[in-house]
């Protein structure tokens, strides 16, 4: 019997899974590294860095190598003279190769050099010949100069979509932050109102079982008694309701936390609260800077200076300037010919030659276009205005929304501090409530109404003290600004963790 106990026990165990005791941090590193949206958004945030460097990186020296290394052919080739018509087989093999270093300026231009050998084999003339050429040049579009240039406005787009994503997995950080806090405040607000309830039912089994004795000594009438028990049996519901609410809130921790459903949470919170001061023109002050909405509105913004830029350009005095100096080595020998004397004599040829160079300016002019450019520019100048207003009306609306928050976090500090004080006043009244309910100076109505009272105490300062810490954490990401270690939110508060 004993061992079938102890086996029954055993299996209770397993089946109720294991038990995870968490503190609110912990359970928001736990959502941190589960959630989602959250790994998804830190793989945008490492594509916008990657592309940012990627693009700045394009300001650097970049050195290609080109190789041909056979290109064998044979064909059939034909060549018309005075005598006429003849053809001729051709079969040939190419050997080349390019080195070409070329630097990007700022100003959408860039300078190159460009050397390489080029040797050719020709099998049925028994030939073969070497090319030397090593070239220097400019190109430079001129309208980036007064205009749009591509390479500073693809660098300041890669800037503003790396800010933007910082600021999107940021605000992602301290939304999942809060989400985990309702839900933990939740659970742990179900948890005390079960306390509550139960402390509730046992004050109330108390009294019921002081009616009976009362109205068994003739000292109260059946009426009275009869309520009592009526009165047990809806603390009774009460409690029952309060662990329905307490299963109902743990489960739904859980499920944002990833943790089996078989498995317990146990909360280790601290019960005390910081007298926080949030300083009005701080938070709006970050609140302005960081907010998401206003980001992504005058990145908009900003990108719609850069699309009008362009339209412009497709519109105006365009051209390129081009320079170049080059040396070129060209020899043919007989096939027969070692190859290093064939490459010595082509080398002897560039250095005999004079360089060859050159230099040109193309310019397109339009003329006209029936107004295309001009309407397509007005369109975009509206989608400009378009935008300018809707920021405008953003700032209004984050500023009300942070003071708004602001004054409620301050009202709901003042009336948690009314709260605590309302508590020790019910407890003393329900205290003395017993006492002269015991003594037969007032009947069960009017003790239940002070137990009703200071059950009411207890929930409201429940509910006071989460919506403090509630408050607390929606300031936090409102405005990007930790009030409590007076300092901003940064990216890499949450990148170390």
């Amino acid at each position: 019997m004993k061992f079938l106990l102890v086996l029954l026990i055993i299996i209770i165990d397993l089946q109720a899974g294991e038990i995870k005791r968490l503190t609110l941090e912990q359970c928001q590193q736990i959502a941190r590294e589960n959630s989602y949206k959250m790994r998804s958004l830190l793989e945008d945030f490492k594509i916008a860095r990657f592309e940012l460097k990627s693009t700045r990186n394009r300001f650097k020296t970049q050195v290609n190598l080109f190789l041909q290394a056979p290109d064998y052919s044979e064909t059939i080739s034909s060549l018309l003279d005075s005598t006429g018509l003849y053809y001729f087989p051709v079969k040939q093999a190419r050997y080349s190769g390019n080195l070409q270093i070329e630097q990007p300026l700022p100003t959408d231009g860039n300078i190159y050099l460009s050397t390489g050998v080029d040797h050719v084999q020709d099998y049925f003339r028994h030939e073969q010949s070497f090319r030397l050429n090593t070239r220097i040049g400019l190109e430079q579009p001129i309208e980036a100069f007064y205009s749009y240039n591509k390479i500073q406005s693809a660098l300041k787009m890669a800037e503003l979509n790396y800010q933007l994503s910082k600021k999107r997995l940021l605000r992602a950080q301290l939304d999942l932050e809060y989400e985990v806090a309702q839900s933990f405040y939740n659970l742990y607000s179900a948890i005390e109102r079960e306390k509550i309830a139960f402390q509730t039912l046992q004050q109330q089994k108390e009294a019921y079982q002081l009616a009976i004795n009362k109205f068994k000594a003739g000292v109260i009438a059946e009426v009275e008694a009869l309520q009592m028990e009526v009165d047990l049996g809806e603390a009774e519901n009460n409690y029952d309701l309060s662990k329905v609410d307490h299963v109902t809130n743990a489960d739904a921790l859980k499920q944002l936390l990833s943790i089996n459903m078989e498995d317990s949470i146990v909360l280790n919170t601290d019960l005390s609260y910081p007298i926080i001061y949030v300083d009005l023109n701080i938070a709006l002050e970050y609140g302005l800077k960081n907010r998401l909405e206003l980001q992504e509105q005058k990145i908009s913004i900003e990108q719609q200076k850069l699309n009008l830029a362009r339209i412009k350009s497709e519109y105006q005095i365009s051209g390129k300037i081009s320079a170049y100096y080059d040396l070129i080595g060209v020899k043919q020998d007989p096939r027969d010919l070692a190859l290093y004397s064939t490459f010595d004599n082509a080398w002897e040829e560039l250095k005999r030659r004079p360089g060859n160079r050159g230099v040109s300016l193309s310019v397109t002019i339009p003329l006209w276009d029936w107004g295309v450019n001009k309407n397509r520019r007005l369109a975009a100048r509206a989608r400009l205005k378009k935008q300018e207003m809707a920021l405008k009306d953003q700032e209004i609306t984050i500023i009300r929304d942070i003071r708004n928050t602001v004054l409620a976090f301050q009202s709901s500090l003042r009336r948690l501090r009314l709260l605590e004080k309302n508590v020790k006043v019910a407890e003393k009244s329900f205290n003395i409530s017993k006492n002269r309910f015991a003594n037969g100076d007032i009947n069960s109505q009017a003790l239940a109404l002070d137990r009703n009272r200071l059950s009411q105490a207890y929930n409201s300062r429940l509910n006071a003290l989460i919506s403090y810490k509630l408050l607390l954490s929606d300031i936090k990401r409102k405005t990007f600004y930790d009030f409590v270690q007076k300092r901003p939110v940064v990216l890499e508060d949450y990148l170390q963790n």
